[in-house]
């Protein structure tokens, strides 16, 4: 083997306190190589939050993982989604058919649908988005030659929730009572689950120890409104550890609260300022912001959907507006 090339991680679990275990499981992405799923104790067994991704290989690593925290699928009582995004709902199916267990998740997750029942449509989609952004000819050309005839989207397969997560709904564990609050933006399917008395609050996207925002474009209106509201959401809650879907648990959520509104103020400012001297597609937007040796890597893909969510939210303040007739899309300040 090659010495510069790396072998896959290995899935690795902690105890990190008394019934709250984390299973750390690998990714097939560069800048986020591994989630977490985390197993929290209750009547015996445990309650699993979150699943990792899905695919080949990826049970296999998940049943070492619970193997390490000393239970098997037997064990698992319930699971829960704090969204449907791939690395956190792709292992659903086989865990509730071979746990035999429910699954709870807020009822806005079919926004994975197309993903996972129609990938080659979903691949269109995602295209055309991307040509009517201002992705040029050549480079669509190549994202679709990469991307066809890959039958792994990181879903197993669909499974729908049997319990909604919403507002008054409560996850019951050794712990006590998990309540869910709704924070949508990264996904429209969000939520995060706070226990009270232990002052504890499982994240999955919404906030991480290391501030990395993504909103998932097109399935609502104001995404990065939506993800500004979650954050008024869980400021108020009395938190002494977060547990979060990707990285180690963290203390002082407030700060990383104000860091992410630091960080979405100045996103709107960067897309506000690339049109200042006049109007631009959405791509060139994100050529502006990450520069030009960055515009032909994968971070290209991720500023997009960001820069769009922006677009969006700016032209909602009246800040914004789409060049009528432009194709592909223009924007123009208002």
């Amino acid at each position: 083997m090659s010495q510069d090339r790396k072998r896959p991680e290995a899935p690795r679990t902690e105890r990190v306190l008394p019934g709250v275990w984390r299973l750390r499981l690998p990714l097939p992405w560069p800048g986020v190589p591994h989630g977490n799923v985390w197993a929290v104790a209750t009547d015996g067994g445990i309650v699993l939050f979150d699943t990792g991704i899905g695919g080949k290989g990826r049970m296999r690593q998940f049943d070492l993982a619970l193997a390490q925290a000393g239970f098997d699928l037997e064990d698992v009582r319930l699971l829960v989604c704090t969204h449907s995004h791939t690395d956190h709902y792709g292992l659903a199916a086989p865990i509730v058919e071979d746990a035999g267990c429910e699954l709870w998740m807020h009822p806005a997750w079919e926004h994975v649908r197309l993903l996972a029942d129609d990938p080659a449509a979903a691949l269109e989609q995602r295209l055309e988005v991307a040509r009517q952004s201002g992705v040029p000819a050549a480079a669509l050309a190549r994202y679709r030659e990469q991307r066809s005839g890959d039958e792994e989207t990181g879903i197993d397969a669909i499974v729908e929730p049997d319990r909604d997560l919403l507002p008054g709904v409560e996850v019951e564990t050794d712990l006590g009572a998990w309540q869910v609050h709704e924070t949508p933006g990264h996904a429209p399917s969000h939520v995060v689950l706070h226990q009270p008395d232990r002052k504890l609050m499982i994240s999955g996207d919404h906030l991480l120890g290391r501030t990395v925002l993504f909103f998932d474009h097109g399935h609502s209106p104001d995404p990065v409104g939506e993800f500004l509201g979650g954050l008024d959401e869980v400021e108020p809650l009395a938190v002494d550890l977060v547990l979060p879907g990707h990285g180690r648990p963290f203390r002082d959520p407030k700060a990383k609260i104000a860091e992410a509104r630091r960080q979405v103020g100045e996103l709107l400012a960067k897309t506000r300022d690339a049109l200042a001297e006049g109007e631009r597609t959405a791509f060139e937007i994100v050529a502006e912001i990450v520069g030009a040796e960055n515009v032909d890597t994968p971070v290209s893909a991720w500023v997009l959907q960001i820069v769009l969510s922006c677009l969006d939210r700016l032209a909602i303040l009246g800040e914004v507006e789409k060049v009528d007739g432009a194709d592909p899309r223009k924007w123009r300040l208002a």
